[in-house]
């Protein structure tokens, strides 16, 4: 067993460059790859010496802010999967189950079918606000009764006001057809047609949000011992907690709030990430935000390929995700947290 931590511990730095080595080949090929391929000699046209053809075009307002967004949503929801499930100490948490994606729904059509607001920039702003509410509430009913939050407290305070809004949200759009169709659209999970804008809008809260993970990644080794010797170690259970939960919910609902709920990422990259790095999250947090981001890409390029665009990357990475979720758990188990 020690000679199994060391090694791994020689490797990871050489399997993180590598995992930065394969995102950067991943973007290339969400750049060249599509419902039709364009060679890499014209995307470096394309960038250094733009021009008004079609696949100039296509590569600068099309496929570099989606490849940019597929990133930034990837390393957030990779990152908030890993600390939700440690957070909870559930190997099935994903990072919505603070209430985020409903929250963010929630707001999403009580903008569109209340407001009237019908603009994607400004839909964004509601969604996060929505998240950031959610989350509120959540680990505020998580934390009543005076004893601090604990992984219990969180899942089921997370799960009724997911239901809550879940039910509000379909109350709204059953009544309203333009709400109903904004409501699809945003659901399935599509990083199509954003402009750099939208990137723009979400990078600041992605990167405090990343900050914070990696900040909270030693407290969780700690807690990841129990309680009891989290506290006995001089670890502030409290505060590692606000922390995390506050990361969580900056990475997921600017991610959320962008695209709509990516199914099954969070939930699958840190049992890969975990698979490489081993139970340490200073390792895991980086990781599982690296891997996120590849495997969404792949996905998307691969749903472009193979289905000309009509498959969104949401449903993509559902097909994907299920059958790999399946393959892990039947090969080593789910890990206890």
């Amino acid at each position: 067993m020690n000679s199994t931590v060391t090694n791994r511990a020689r490797t990871r730095p050489l399997a993180l460059a590598a995992l930065v080595v394969v995102l950067l080949l991943t973007c290339v090929a969400s750049v060249v790859f599509g419902a039709r391929a364009i060679p890499l000699g014209v995307v470096w046209d394309a960038l250094a010496h733009p021009s008004g053809l079609e696949e100039h075009l296509v590569v600068r307002s099309l496929r570099l802010p989606r490849t940019l967004l597929g990133v930034l949503v990837g390393l957030a929801l990779g990152a908030a999967g890993a600390l939700m499930q440690g957070h909870t100490r559930n190997p099935l948490a994903e990072p919505g189950l603070l209430g985020v994606n409903q929250g963010a729904a929630f707001m999403v059509v009580l903008s569109t079918v209340v407001l009237d607001v019908h603009s994607l920039y400004t839909t964004i702003w509601f969604g996060f606000a929505g998240a950031l509410l959610a989350s509120v509430v959540v680990f505020a009913l998580g934390t009543a009764g005076g004893r601090g939050s604990t992984p219990v407290t969180l899942a089921l305070a997370g799960s009724a006001i997911s239901f809550l809004l879940n039910g509000l949200v379909s109350a709204i759009v059953l009544g309203d057809r333009l709400g109903m169709e904004v409501y699809r659209f945003w659901h399935v999970g599509s990083i199509a047609a954003r402009d750099y804008t939208v990137a723009a809008q979400i990078i600041p809260f992605l990167v405090v949000g990343l900050l914070l993970a990696l900040l909270n990644a030693p407290g969780m080794n700690l807690l990841s011992l129990g309680d009891d010797v989290a506290t006995a170690l001089g670890q502030r259970k409290r505060r590692t907690r606000v922390v995390g939960v506050l990361a969580i919910t900056l990475l997921t609902g600017a991610a959320v709030a962008a695209c709509g709920p990516i199914a099954f990422l969070g939930l699958v990259v840190p049992h890969l990430a975990r698979a490489l790095t081993g139970p340490d999250y200073r390792w895991l947090v980086p990781f599982a935000a690296l891997l996120g981001a590849i495997v969404l890409l792949a996905a998307d390029v691969l749903g472009r390929v193979l289905t000309g665009d009509s498959f969104e990357v949401g449903i993509m990475l559902a097909l994907i995700g299920a059958p790999v979720f399946v393959f892990l758990v039947r090969r080593k188990g789910l890990v206890r947290l």
